[in-house]
């Protein structure tokens, strides 16, 4: 049998390349977005991305993750697929035919009444993405991770090209009436759908998906088991609201901001917590594309007989990498800061906070497995449930505030007090429930570490950029020198195991 370590992580680089690809490409356009469109017009666009992400939870329900417990409990595999293909199918279609009918009272509720294009656009960006998930999980289910990330690098090679189409190229020849190519950009460019050309380019390229991923939903015969939907969608619900709780604690603060913050400055605040947030893209990337890998992989391992001693190493290993992003990114904070435009700089100062933040909730999703694995799913709500309480509650107080806690920083301190607290939670009762032996004090000593040396950073200031960029990189060198002094007797132990 393969060393498992190394095929997680050749799973996770597969995975990785196509997620890590595609995201710095899209990262790329945010120093396009930031200088085309006002912070007001960024917030349009990070509002309703916020509201995506609510609407993919309550659209997939848990089922993905349904899809991988109970392939591996089911003797036929395809029946698992189907059944939650044709569930995604059936529900998905419930979803669009009231978006449909009600766009224009959906629009005035979310306050942009000028732009229903935006709600039917949305709708349907949700309705492909959800659906897909399951034949992308399939992909994933069945470690075929090459034909997973060639398709998500075609899906996001083509929303970074309808982006640069639109934006780059018709908006600059419409405006221009000397270009070549105005006649041509007259004829495709509406300038009133503005930041709307963002979601339509993003909606083909989820037409693209789904056109690509036809072969795997239609090789498979379709059968629905309305028994074995029942028992997945009792699993499943619970990680709905999970999720949907989780969400509130990812992208809630956004949709708070707009209506906690003044209404001159809602917008604009909305905007630039949303560029810097990408700024912290780094260690989000990696996380998802270690989620991707490792989910399938967890399940997969269940029954090994050392499979706690594996998890125990995943995660030690995990925290070195999110240490190294956090380090790494600080460090240079002071050129990765020009990815944004210069109006949106003055929300630098939740970049260092957020990394922190998305670091804990990586750990709390290595954690999470105690309850996936033993089906104690209700505890993965409890604890999400938690958390958006907490999220709510310090946003309520803190966005309407000013100073240190105020506007948008409140949101990004609030993030980091929610994961850090969901995972201490899930540890406690995780270890009791389904104890693992994590090496704690190594990894507490890497962050106390990473985190000293990031302050150390702040010092350094020498009134020339390059010579504090060396500087400030030699400390991430010492980091990277004495994980390796630290950990490469046992990597070389993992590397020679053969199961």
């Amino acid at each position: 049998m393969a060393n498992p370590l190394k095929k997680l992580a050749g799973q996770t680089a597969v995975y990785g390349l196509s997620t890590i690809v595609g995201r710095l490409l899209n990262y790329f356009l945010i120093p396009l977005y930031t200088r085309v469109f006002l912070p007001s017009e960024i917030g349009v666009f990070t509002e309703f991305y916020a509201y995506v992400s609510f609407l993919v939870i309550i659209l997939t329900y848990g089922m993905e993750t349904a899809l991988f417990n109970f392939s591996r409990k089911e003797e036929h595999s395809d029946k698992v697929y189907s059944t939650a293909l044709i569930s995604l199918f059936v529900s998905t279609l419930v979803f669009l035919v009231p978006a449909f009918f009600f766009t224009r009272s959906i629009a005035e509720i979310v306050k942009h009444p000028s732009h229903p294009e935006y709600i039917t656009w949305i709708a349907l960006i949700v309705a492909l993405d959800a659906f897909t998930s399951i034949p992308f999980a399939r992909l994933r289910l069945n470690n075929k991770a090459a034909r997973f990330a060639t398709i998500k690098i075609i899906n996001i090679g083509a929303n970074i090209g309808f982006n640069l189409f639109f934006i780059a190229f018709c908006k600059p020849a419409y405006e221009n009436p000397a270009s070549h190519f105005h006649e041509f950009a007259v004829q495709v460019y509406n300038p009133s759908i503005g930041v709307g050309y963002i979601f339509l380019s993003n909606l083909i390229a989820s037409m693209v998906a789904l056109v690509l991923l036809s072969p795997d939903i239609f090789r498979v015969k379709m059968k629905f088991d309305p028994a074995l939907w029942k028992k997945m969608m009792i699993y499943a619900l619970p990680l709905l609201i999970a999720g949907l709780a989780g969400m509130t604690n990812e992208t809630g603060d956004r949709i708070m901001l707009k209506y906690l913050l003044p209404k001159d400055i809602a917008e604009s605040q909305v905007g630039i917590y949303g560029a810097c947030y990408r700024i912290s893209i780094i260690m989000t990337i990696f996380i998802q594309t270690f989620r991707y890998a490792a989910e399938p992989f967890f399940f997969s391992h269940a029954k090994a007989s050392d499979s706690r001693t594996i998890y125990a190493d995943v995660m030690k290993y995990f925290v070195i990498i999110c240490s190294i992003i956090f380090l790494g990114t600080m460090l240079n904070l002071s050129w990765i800061q020009y990815f944004v435009g210069p109006r949106f700089r003055v929300g630098l100062g939740v970049v260092p906070i957020l990394l922190l933040a998305n670091l804990f909730l990586g750990i709390f999703f290595n954690l999470s497995i105690w309850y996936k694995l033993s089906g104690e799913t209700r505890f993965g709500a409890y604890l999400a449930i938690y958390g958006a309480v907490v999220t709510l509650i310090l946003n309520f107080l803190w966005i309407p505030g000013t100073g240190f806690f105020g506007g948008y920083m409140g949101s990004a301190w609030a993030t980091l007090i929610c994961y850090f607290s969901m995972m201490v939670i899930s540890y406690v009762i995780g270890q009791r429930k389904y104890y693992i032996n994590y090496d704690v004090s190594k990894i507490l000593g890497y962050l106390f570490i990473s985190l000293t040396l990031y302050s150390l950073g702040h010092y350094i200031q020498t009134g020339n950029l390059f010579l504090s960029l060396v500087l400030k990189n030699g400390l991430f060198l010492i980091f990277l020198l004495l994980v390796y002094r630290m950990e490469r007797n046992h990597l070389r132990l993992i590397i020679s195991r053969q199961v």
